[in-house]
């Protein structure tokens, strides 16, 4: 099993909007794409930050190849819509991890 993991930290001035839009939004988008079995979203309960709050979107599949095209061909399109939606009011970085 492989889990793609996109740890997101947001401005805790759009914490509430940017939490209803990646269940509502985000997450069904990449879900549809059918290159992951679920997901899960995590809020991250330790850190410094007093600006912002930071998330971990889980994406579980079961080959790294579906990961592998899912990068190459959808997420230009979402991280696109992500930016658009929180320009300047977050920071992403992303994840592979392979179960042992």
């Amino acid at each position: 099993m492989f889990l793609y993991n996109i740890t997101v930290g947001i401005d805790k001035a759009v914490e509430i909007e940017w939490l209803a839009w990646v269940k509502n939004n985000y997450l069904p988008a990449i879900l549809a794409t059918g290159y992951f079995l679920d997901s899960k979203l995590y809020k991250i309960v330790m850190q410094d930050d007093e600006q912002s709050v930071s998330y971990s979107i889980q994406l579980f599949t079961d080959k790294i190849e579906k990961v592998v095209e899912y990068l190459d061909t959808h997420t230009a399109t979402i991280i696109e819509m992500h930016r658009q939606q929180f320009k300047d009011r977050h920071v992403i970085f992303n994840t592979l991890l392979e179960e042992v």
